[in-house]
This record gives C-alpha cells, structure tokens and sequence, in this order.
C-alpha cells in the first residue's frame, strides 16, 4: 500500500501500510459535508466553517468510500513555546478531520492567545477543526473566546459538547470535562442525558470520543474521576475509542470497563495525547494498570484511520522524534450490528 502521507525531505512520520488505504490529497477530506440538525448540546451542522464530515454514501457508492481521518493532540498552543508549529507542521502533512483534545491556547484562553499563539500554526486548519474545550480554554469568562474563534464548530456556546458523523461508518462525541462550568458532568446531569441521547440515536455506527480531562492516566494528573459517567454511557453503548488530553504526555491504554479494568470484549481503548506543543509533563513509575504505551520525550499527534471492521492508530511525532506508536484495534461488531 501506498504512504498516507504527503511527504517532506526529513519529515518525522514513516508510516507504510498502516494508514496507505487512505488517499493523498491534502487538506480536508475530499466528499463533501454533510448536513446534520443543529440543536442544543447536539450535533453539529457539518455544512458550516470548520466541517470536515465526510458524506454518507448511498449504498451504490460505499465500495468507493475512503475511510475516515481524524487527526489531533491536546494542550497545544503558546506563544512562549514553538511546539504548536512543529505539530502544525504534521498536520499539513496528514488528511482528515482534526480534533483538539482541550487547551487550545495558552494561558489564559484569550482572543489575543488564539490570534497571536494558536492561529498561525494550528489556525491554519481550522476550516477542518472540530475542538473540544479544555481548562485554560476557560481562563476567560465562560470560555467567550474559545466560542469565538471557533464558532458553530465548538458547538452550542455555553454547553461546548456536541456530536458529528465521521465517514459511513463512524460517529464521534465531543463532551466538555469543565463540568463546573456546564452544570456537571455526573449521572442525571444535562450532559450526561444528552450524551445517552446521541449515543442511543446513533446506535448504528461505531463511536469515538474526546474531551480533556482524562479518565485514565499516568501523568501527574492521574485519573479524573469526575468523567466516570461518561465512561459509563459509552460503555454501556458499545463505544470502541476515548481521545484526551490534559496531561503533556502520550499513553495508550488497552480496552477498559468503567472500573479501569482489562475488558478485551466489551472495553474502550484510550489514548491520552497532550502533546500538541505547550510543554512535556514526566510519567509517572509505575505506569497505571492497563497503560499499554507511552512517552513523555516528544510532541506529535495521534492519527487514527477509521474503517467498517475496525480501526488503525499510529502516534506521529515532530520532525527529530523517535518515539512512534502504531497498530489495529477491533471494534465490538458490525455498523447497526
């Protein structure tokens, strides 16, 4: 198979087969967006600045359907910092839609840190960013200018959590690990009902999801208990992927019930990638049960390929990086199955 993608002379990224379905062309995925209903705490319409939502074939058209892209990181940009341009740099080089995994700028969230910090490095994809919120997102008041920047894109202003199609086959859930910020995040909650909701809507597709704070980790962090709920419901749905951020590491997890312990049938795989550009965090030793990877020595983005029967993961460092993670997950049955 072919290199997914587009290379530079002394590029970091050498990935051969594991993502070669996919195609070269650069910049958002090429089928055009599709339009979804745009309601409180809902889903996005994909139609508008910043869709990167692959089309949903009919059936005559499937076989010809790439598989989905998406690409991102955490705890990305500041002005004190050039990491953010070395991720940007791979995300010129790599198709799909990007995610953010919360704290997108640095320190305090302000629309003077996105158009001085964020926007010349990752800004420049944001015609095909879908962001979740993080805790310095909120360093300004009610995360006004996080909304700002990103408009309809970040979801509803004020809930920040909200849901898109991914390809055929694949759906993804942005929720808002600020919990204190948009009335909890616990069971019997406004987020946690609406995230039942998508997810019950929904049932015929695979589910990946992000927010920021970390259920499991090995960071200085450590475990947040207060996304347990989220967990919960998209375990209990089937939901094959969790992407955060929150501590400046890399780590994958291997598939986990809500109690954080092995379930190879039914668990969710977590990545944990907060190493969009702002600064590196260590691990810590022992790494927790069921850490199956991880790096604290370099930036990149994780960049994962989402098929019908399953998906493919590899974690991209910057240009000079040598750590690399890559591999295929199974998810837990057919689409609608």
């Amino acid at each position: 198979m072919g290199v997914h993608h587009r290379m530079r002379l002394g590029a970091a990224i050498t990935v051969a087969g594991v993502l070669g379905m996919v195609g070269c062309t650069r910049g958002p995925v090429s089928d055009p967006p599709t339009a979804t209903s745009d309601t409180a705490g809902g889903r996005i319409d994909a139609s508008e600045p910043g869709g990167a939502v692959t089309t949903e074939p009919t059936a005559a058209s499937e076989p010809r359907q790439r598989p989905a892209v998406l690409v991102g990181a955490g705890d990305i940009a500041s002005c004190e910092s050039s990491g953010d341009e070395a991720t940007a740099a791979l995300l010129d080089e790599i198709d799909g839609t990007v995610a953010t995994f919360g704290d997108n700028v640095y320190d305090r969230g302000t629309a003077t840190e996105f158009a001085r910090c964020y926007d010349p490095s990752w800004g420049r994809h944001r015609h095909r960013t879908r962001p979740a919120p993080g805790n310095h997102d909120y360093g300004t008041d009610s995360a006004t200018a996080y909304f700002d920047y990103f408009g309809t894109a970040a979801g509803p202003r004020g809930a920040g959590y909200y849901s898109y199609d991914l390809g055929p086959h694949w759906h993804a859930i942005v929720l808002n690990s600020n919990c204190g910020a948009v009335g909890g995040c616990g069971p019997g909650s406004a987020q946690e009902r609406w995230l039942r909701g998508d997810l019950a809507a929904n049932a015929d597709r695979h589910v990946v999801a992000y927010w920021h704070h970390a259920r499991f980790s090995s960071g200085p962090h450590g475990d947040s208990d207060a996304t347990a709920a989220f967990w919960t419901a998209l375990y209990e749905h089937g939901a094959e992927i969790v992407l955060a951020g929150h501590d400046h590491l890399y780590e994958r997890y291997a598939p986990l019930d809500p109690r954080g312990l092995l379930d190879t049938s039914h668990g969710i795989r977590q990545f944990v990638v907060g190493t969009g550009g702002r600064s590196l965090y260590r691990l810590r030793q022992p790494r927790r049960a069921g850490s199956e990877a991880a790096s604290d020595a370099t930036y990149g983005v994780i960049v994962l390929t989402l098929r019908r029967d399953g998906y493919d993961w590899e974690y991209a460092p910057v240009a000079g990086g040598t750590f690399r993670d890559a591999g295929q997950g199974s998810v837990h049955g057919p689409p609608g199955g």
